[in-house]
């Protein structure tokens, strides 16, 4: 597998977070309409078994990889910061990131330090329904109503870690599908025009590690359940995923698919037996389980991960 690193910019106000596994479904759809039906199945093929062709990370701010999910105890002490200040650095620059785990939060940075201005501001967009009976909004399923929006930063730019098959999936080929979802749009309310990027650049290079690496730092919501890792040096925030299709599965009656338990990004997952790998977790669906829309969809349980180093505590 290939580890990339995709610099892109967004150019519209977003739905919504920029997660890896939504990104996965946005990008599989983008390759269904370039390339056919076929095409993806070949991709997809051995998915469920450990055999991703992609895996896409969530989105983070250029040059810095979210702090992991350690308890605050097992980090060394900020000289001058309350807790809620400390709280609040949640974002290493990758220039620390050879820096021993438990001293990153004297490294660490919060959203107000990265860039100039708020890196995100939340907005409320207002929406109408017109009952064409009376030309006007009403009450009840015409009432108006607003759907909340994420503004980035002007200057804020945004990296995705991405590892892929080249024999399945070449540079270009991805870069293709990575500019259609971001002129289509990423996300809820792409029809209307939220969620929209560029595409700057796409880079084979090295991702930061621990030479003595023992440890998995995840960087996109992950399925490890069922999976051998050290209970005793694993941390992670569980979360449910309520997902549902996109694009044109939407008019297939049953848009949304059955929930599922993830641990989400920043999971700092240690095997019981440490092994060189660009990625962890697993293939989900592909079954029946997921959709009774689409039987054969199938959920990025997988996530890029970065190895580093955890000890002993202190």
């Amino acid at each position: 597998m290939e580890t990339l690193t995709a610099l892109i910019q967004p150019r519209s106000a977003f739905g919504g977070a920029i997660w890896g596994d939504t990104l996965f479904g946005q990008l599989c759809w983008a390759a269904l309409h370039r390339w056919g039906e076929q095409r993806l199945h070949e991709l997809l093929d051995g998915y469920t078994e450990g055999n991703p062709f992609l895996v896409v990370s969530d989105a983070f701010p250029s040059g810095y990889v979210p702090r992991p999910a350690l308890p605050l105890h097992r980090f060394g002490n900020v000289p001058d910061a309350d807790r809620k200040q400390v709280k609040k650095l949640i974002w290493l620059p990758r220039k620390h990131f050879n820096q021993p785990l438990n001293d990153w939060l004297k490294y660490a940075e919060s959203d107000n330090q990265i860039t100039e201005h708020k890196m995100i501001e939340a907005r409320n967009q207002s929406h109408n329904t017109i009952n064409r009976m009376t030309g006007t909004t009403g009450a009840g399923e015409f009432a108006p109503y607003s759907m909340p929006q994420q503004w980035f930063a002007t200057e804020l730019k945004l990296d995705l870690y991405i590892t892929c098959d080249q024999d399945r999936l070449d540079v270009e080929s991805l870069t293709l599908l990575l500019k259609d979802v971001g002129m289509t749009g990423y996300g809820r309310d792409a029809s209307i025009g939220l969620g929209k990027y560029d595409v700057l650049s796409l880079e084979t290079g090295h991702w930061p590690a621990h030479d003595n690496a023992n440890a998995w730092l995840t960087l996109a919501p992950s399925a490890p359940q069922g999976q051998k890792w050290d209970s005793e040096k694993s941390w992670y925030q569980p979360f449910t995923r309520f997902g549902r299709h996109g694009d044109m599965a939407v008019h297939f009656g049953k848009p949304f698919k059955t929930p599922l338990l993830m641990a989400d990004t920043a999971a700092l997952l240690t095997p019981a037996q440490f092994a060189t790998a660009s990625f962890v977790g697993q293939g989900l669906g592909g079954d029946g389980s997921l959709s009774k829309a689409i039987p054969q969809t199938v959920h990025q349980g997988y996530a890029p991960a970065l190895p580093v180093h955890v000890g002993e505590a202190s």
